[in-house]
Order: C-alpha cells, then sequence, then structure tokens
C-alpha cells in the first residue's frame, strides 16, 4: 500500500484557504487570528501533518542564483534582454545561469528541471515557439519558485510579466506605412499561439480600420517560424498575386530581411514599389541595402525590470511574505524610420 504524506496543500484545501496561510498558521505568525491558527493545528494532528525536513532545508538553502531561459541566444533582441538581467542581478549579488530552449517545448522542460534542480532562487522565462501546454511551469510554481516572465509569457494571472506594447508598436509602424502612401498592406504573420504575435496582428487590424482600410484576409501570410526562409517564401506567395501590395508589415525583422531579399532579386523597387517595415529593431537591420524601418523594443530595460521583479520576489520569500502580488509591466516601443518604407520626406 502506497503511503501519501500530508502536505500544507492537503491542510490548506480542507480547511478552503491558501497554502501560504497554512505555512504562517503552523510557524505561529502574528499576522494569523487565533482562530485560524486554532484550526490549522488541530487539522495537522488529526492528519498526523510532518513537515518534510530534507525539502525544507534544501530549498531554504538560498544560492543567490538566478535561472534565466531564452529562447533563442542569437536572437539579437535576447541579447540585450540578458544585458539587462545580469546588470541588475550583479547590483543585487546574484549570480545569472543562463539556459536556452532552442524553440523546443522538450528542451525548456529540460532547462527548467537543471536549473530547479540546481536550486536557483527563481528563475525568468520567455517560453519558446513550441510551448502551447504549461504543467512543467505550474509544477516549478507549486513547489514555490518564483518565477517572472518576459517578453513571451504565459498567461497564468498569478504570475510577474515584463512585457512591451506589441499592439501600439504595431500600429504606429502600420499608421507610418499608410502615412507614406500604401494603400494595400500586407502582413507577414509569425508564430501562432504566441501573444507577441496576437497582439502585432490586432495592432495591424486596428490601424488599418482606424484609416478605412478594409482588411484582406488574402494578404496574412503564415511565417511561423519567425526566420528569413519564412520571409522570403512570404515574398514569393506575395509576388505572384495579380493585385500586389504596395506595403508590408513582418511581425519580426528576419522576416522583413527575408522578404526585402527576395523582392529585390525579383527586381522590385523598395520602398518605390513596396515598402516594407519589421519588428524588434535587429542590429543587421540598418546594416541592409535599403535600411529596415523597424519598431525597436527596449530590451535592455525589460531584462532590468524583469531581474528587480524577480529579486523582490525572492528577497520576500525569504522574509517569509508568501503572498506577492503578481505585477505586469509594459514597456513603451519606438517606431524607427528607415529607408524601407520612406516614400516621402520626414517633416
Amino acid at each position: 500500500m502506497k503511503f501519501n504524506q500530508v502536505t500544507i496543500k492537503d491542510i490548506a484545501r480542507e480547511l478552503g484557504i491558501s497554502p501560504s496561510t497554512v505555512s504562517r498558521a503552523l510557524k505561529d505568525h502574528p499576522d494569523i487570528s487565533v482562530d485560524t491558527k486554532k484550526a490549522v493545528n488541530e487539522l495537522a494532528d488529526k492528519l498526523n501533518y510532518q513537515p518534510n525536513i530534507v525539502a525544507l532545508n534544501l530549498r531554504q538553502r538560498k544560492t543567490n542564483t538566478i535561472g534565466v531561459i531564452i529562447p533563442e541566444l542569437i536572437h539579437f533582441f535576447f541579447s540585450t534582454v540578458i544585458s539587462g538581467i545580469e546588470d541588475v542581478a550583479n547590483q543585487g549579488g546574484y549570480n545569472v545561469i543562463i539556459a536556452q530552449s532552442n524553440e523546443s517545448i522538450e528542451r525548456e522542460k529540460k532547462v527548467i528541471k537543471a536549473l530547479f534542480n540546481s536550486r536557483v532562487d527563481g528563475m525568468l522565462l520567455s517560453i519558446s515557439r513550441e510551448t502551447n501546454n504549461f504543467d512543467h511551469i505550474e509544477s516549478i510554481l507549486s513547489k514555490g519558485v518564483p518565477i517572472v516572465f518576459y517578453d513571451r509569457m504565459y498567461t497564468n494571472p498569478n504570475t510577474s510579466k515584463v512585457i512591451v506594447d506589441d499592439y501600439i508598436g504595431a500600429k504606429e509602424v502600420v499608421n507610418h506605412l499608410i502615412e507614406q502612401g500604401c494603400e494595400k498592406i500586407a502582413l507577414l504573420e509569425g508564430t501562432p499561439g504566441l501573444m507577441i504575435t496576437v497582439d502585432r496582428k490586432r495592432g495591424y487590424i486596428d490601424a488599418l480600420a482606424e484609416n478605412k482600410i478594409p482588411f484582406d484576409e488574402s494578404l496574412v501570410i503564415p511565417c511561423p517560424e519567425g526566420t528569413l526562409e519564412d520571409g522570403k517564401a512570404a515574398a514569393e506567395i506575395l509576388s505572384s498575386l495579380k493585385n500586389l501590395p504596395d506595403g508590408i508589415f513582418a511581425t519580426s525583422d528576419p522576416i522583413a530581411m527575408g522578404a526585402i531579399t527576395v523582392l529585390r532579386d525579383k527586381g522590385f523597387k523598395i520602398p518605390q514599389d513596396i515598402a516594407v517595415a519589421g519588428f524588434s529593431n535587429w542590429f543587421y537591420g540598418q546594416l541592409m541595402e535599403p535600411s529596415l524601418t523597424t519598431v525597436d523594443q527596449p530590451g535592455f530595460e525589460m531584462g532590468q525590470e524583469a531581474a528587480r521583479l524577480l529579486i523582490r520576489q525572492i528577497e520576500m520569500k525569504d522574509k517569509d511574505q508568501f503572498e506577492i502580488q503578481p505585477e505586469t509591466k509594459t514597456l513603451k516601443t519606438r517606431l524607427i524610420i528607415r529607408n524601407s518604407s520612406l516614400r516621402k520626406s520626414k517633416k
């Protein structure tokens, strides 16, 4: 017969209160009422609750190390995020372990488990493009490890997140294309399911609507991997249309750069025939011919804010303050106008 040890969660479920309240009641915390303490201790005695001393000691041994999971190190944006994380972490006396998911949910599961086994004090996570099941994340959260999401988030309302305003950024760049005389704008759409893709598409659609330009689903070309090759394939499709678009908004710079490469090879003039804009401000975009109009994301600031949030949660946990209020910080984007979209002179 299998013996299941009674846990704090079992007591909390039975009494209809939070696990953190049970934990503090068992420690005779002054913030917990006498009645609640009595109920918790009586039920703990009845169920023969015994704290797991080994696990408790392991989790209370602070390592002053945080784990950072990124989708791809090669991505320029994520390299700037890491710089921001390390800036704040080092000032706070924390070491940083960086791991890549390589856009794979299976690898994401492995690196999260490895970081947990290394007893990091908390994790910063940007989910992979494959991640559509979050059981592995919930498992770590249930063990009391603080996790703060950045850029690509998990929509659990009890977790903290640092994101950019993808919706407004997309609206601004599409409005710019319209101001430059574009009337038929294609969308090269990135990885489906990611909130950044959803918000950028929403910004595109709303910018069209506000300028009384009808939304045409046939001008939305999927680019699920978000790569140069995706952009090239999308440009092949667009160039074969009977009525060519006069503008392209790509939800990432690599997609936009791939599209420009094919369009130029086919003899199209950028931006005179087709204006093109991307999103994320990759370093290589400014070196292209023509240089790429894009939306800048404050990666360094995002890393700083995410690290601050995580360290605050770690230190609150150390002080036995279990009821941590989740926070969402939304950072502003910045439109960078370059030659790939500039049909008219800047005013």
